[in-house]
């Protein structure tokens, strides 16, 4: 998300800092360029003008114009404004009420609403080892119930069955009354969705919401859908206590106009961005982390987090124990390494989060996508214990084997053979300590082993 927006800032960002001070004329342009960049991201027009008025009054004060470094100053502001816009901190789920908890989910049809819920639920289940219920309200879409019900039983966390011909509100007091004998601490409600918002769709979510009085009302809302995204959210918000906002399929929206609008609009935070297909694909809303991404400064913090969460710290220490004793990358390695990356959302996701990366983290998301990681790990598993210690003994009568029993052709084997070569030599240049000759050495480029072909 944010990429189109982070390219047209990091290109304003360049041309002020090669400026040795700034006046009203080119401040008042670089603003016009703000603008133009904020409504392209499709960010609703009322917000992009409170947010120019409230940079421009910052920028032409003494703050800037007096700055020894106005481009940075700048900068800092406009990154100060975009935190102030999407929400100053993280408001996280507040389940302090006696359990159960009840975290209602509201949203149109297609939004993302039950994937939502079993991302949720994983979540409270892992990171807040709480106890889960969840039940479908879902009348109207059996499919809709099959559908957590299954996702349920993948995450591990507890079903309420669905009665089809049973009024939604009494199954939400009954899903409410498992809760509490079965000492339950959160019960996750996914409501019924329809195609847009309508009289009885709001009436049904507002009966379910007086019978279960939850701590959480969330909307989960499509960010591909834009500003419509903050409008439809502000209807909902107008029949229901909104406490917060899901924004889904992030990972497909490069604009971001919907994350920028919906806080101005509804007043109401945005909780976590679904980044992804995954129940694991749910990241927590940080304004100051996402303003950091948007100026490519980067998430260092989020990333910290992610490897804290998906690295395997026994496996991480055997690899540079191994580095220590000399004893190579081989593809066993290059294997976990591709697997550990994976599981933290890819190689674009993680460099998307690192400063100074952001058309880079694009390229490398274009090029080593997880279909691509999926045929590379199969490649290796194709091949013998020996083969993947010792690549040089792979030859073409074995290069033909690999293919065959992996489902790829040579050609694919040998780019494997060829990325891994190239890892090496990177792996041994880190070793040496030449991390800033090979970043000068790629021009800021691709590395070695990085690209698809």
């Amino acid at each position: 998300m944010f990429s189109n927006l982070s390219d047209r800032f990091e290109a304003i960002g360049k041309r002020l800092r090669g400026k040795g001070r700034l006046t009203e004329d080119n401040i008042q342009e670089t603003l016009r360029e703000v603008r133009m960049a904020l409504l392209e991201a499709d960010v609703a027009l009322p917000v992009v003008k409170d947010f120019i008025a409230d940079v421009r009054e910052r920028a032409l004060g003494a703050e800037v114009m007096k700055s020894l470094t106005p481009g940075q100053a700048f900068i800092k502001i406009v990154h100060a404004e975009l935190v102030q816009l999407m929400g100053e901190q993280n408001d996280a789920l507040d389940l302090s009420t006696r359990p159960p908890a009840v975290v209602m989910v509201a949203g149109l049809q297609g939004s993302g609403k039950t994937t939502s819920i079993a991302k949720l639920g994983r979540r409270l289940i892992e990171q807040d080892k709480k106890k889960v219920l969840a039940v479908s309200l879902d009348v109207y879409r059996p499919a809709a119930i099959d559908q957590l019900q299954r996702l349920a039983s993948e995450v591990g966390f507890d079903f309420y069955p669905t009665d089809t011909t049973q009024d939604p509100v009494a199954t939400a007091k009954a899903a409410l009354g498992q809760a509490t004998t079965g000492y339950y601490d959160v019960l996750l409600v996914d409501t019924a969705g329809r195609l847009h918002v309508d009289e009885e769709m709001m009436s049904e979510v507002g009966r379910i919401h007086a019978a279960v009085q939850p701590v959480e009302t969330l909307f989960v809302v499509d960010s591909m859908t834009g500003q419509d995204a903050a409008n439809t959210a502000q209807a909902f918000n107008a029949a229901l206590p909104l406490t917060g906002v899901i924004l889904t399929k992030t990972d497909g929206d490069a604009r971001g106009g919907a994350a920028l609008s919906i806080r101005q609009i509804t007043g109401k935070p945005i909780k976590f961005l679904g980044i992804g297909e995954k129940t694991d694909a749910l990241e927590a809303f940080h304004p100051d982390r996402v303003a950091s991404r948007i100026l490519g400064m980067g998430d260092v913090l989020s990333l910290v987090e992610e490897v804290e969460r998906s690295v395997d710290r026994g496996q991480a220490e055997r690899m540079a124990d191994k580095f220590k004793k000399g004893q190579g990358f081989d593809l066993e390695d290059l294997r976990d390494q591709m697997q550990q990356i994976k599981r933290m959302g890819g190689l674009g996701s993680l460099m998307d989060k690192m400063p100074g990366m952001g058309q880079m983290s694009q390229q490398v998301g274009n090029q080593l996508d997880d279909g691509q990681v999926r045929r590379q790990v199969a490649i290796i598993d194709s091949m013998t214990p020996d083969e993947r210690r010792r690549p040089d003994v792979i030859n073409g009568s074995r290069k033909r084997r690999i293919a065959a029993g992996a489902g790829m052709q040579v050609q694919d084997v040998n780019r494997l053979l060829k990325q891994h070569k190239q890892m090496q030599k990177m792996m041994k240049q880190l070793k040496k300590g030449g991390m800033k000759k090979m970043m000068r050495q790629f021009g800021g480029g691709m590395p070695p082993g990085l690209g698809g072909r």
